[in-house]
């Protein structure tokens, strides 16, 4: 619905995030209708909820709705009888279009738009590898289908991509890390807007077991050997090695060790795996206890 409002709300025009105003908590959509224009309106300006109290999905919607108000103006210019050579025109060029259902139309997001909104949304706090992620996983995309609006992608594309990634050499858990990384992107997105659209990279198959090798443990012997050199070059690199060979941790777990998360006066001597400002845990299972034993 469109409706009028006062000059007041040209001063509470959100300055940060423009065409938009804020009132009790939510975001509004305020625009001037041009001077050429305003005979088609029985008010000055444009205003919608945005229905959102967010700001940056407010700018997003923002945006839209005033690239779709921009579009609509330009047709009414071009279907203006007083526009200069406008008799040259043919009837099929004489565009209509509803003013009263110009903010109403299904709304489109591009596919920059929202990998933009998860990030903004989705980003706060995570490492590097994150965003590394999603840009290998789109960049991918736009390689194989294009940089389209999300409503244009089909099954088509889907299938496109993953033969894309085939085609590449990625193994079967690579291309699963890939698909992963895009499904929750879009999945997103189209709940957050309530697009009316499905996502067409659901329920896509692909052989998970191809080029995957499988892992082999080290043998018993080896790892004796390795505590050996560890025993006889007795240094902070070979500590850090001898640590890992009997108690399971993870390298970073280990290297971001403080003395204080080493107990060894415990009834079972322990190490303490705990999140530190320099260094997250992978997972919140990971916060626990490991004692020591063996070479640990």
């Amino acid at each position: 619905m469109l409706y009028g409002t006062t000059g007041v709300l040209t001063k509470m025009q959100t300055k940060s995030i423009p065409y938009t105003f804020n009132r009790g908590g939510y975001y509004y959509f305020s625009r001037r209708v041009p001077s050429d224009l305003l005979h088609h309106y029985s008010y000055p300006r444009v205003v919608q909820g945005l229905r959102t109290s967010s700001a940056s999905q407010a700018k997003t919607r923002a945006l839209i709705a005033a690239a779709k108000l921009d579009e609509y103006w330009c047709r009414i210019r071009m279907t203006d009888p007083d526009l200069v050579g406008v008799h040259l025109l043919k009837q099929s060029s004489h565009i209509t279009y509803d003013e009263s259902s110009i903010l109403s139309q299904k709304m489109t997001v591009s596919l920059s738009e929202a990998i933009s909104i998860y990030v903004e949304q989705k980003g706060q706090g995570k490492s590097k590898t994150f965003y590394a992620a999603i840009e290998r996983a789109f960049r991918y995309l736009v390689s194989a289908c294009g940089s389209k609006d999300l409503h244009e992608y089909t099954r088509q594309d889907a299938l496109k991509y993953r033969d894309y990634l085939v085609a590449k050499r990625l193994s079967g858990s690579s291309i699963t890390r890939v698909l992963n990384t895009l499904r929750p992107v879009l999945n997103f997105v189209i709940s957050e807007y309530a697009l009316d659209i499905k996502n067409p990279f659901v329920g896509l198959y692909h052989d998970r077991t191809s080029g995957v090798s499988k892992r082999l443990p080290i043998s018993l012997d080896k790892v004796r050997q390795i505590q050996a050199e560890c025993r006889h070059y007795d240094d902070d690199m070979r500590w850090l090695i001898a640590l890992l060979s009997d108690s399971g941790m993870r390298l970073s777990e280990s290297a971001g060790l403080l003395k204080a998360d080493v107990r060894l006066d415990a009834e079972v001597p322990h190490v303490v795996i705990q999140p530190h400002a320099w260094r997250r845990l992978k997972t919140v299972a990971s916060e626990r206890r490991v004692p020591l034993v063996g070479q640990s």
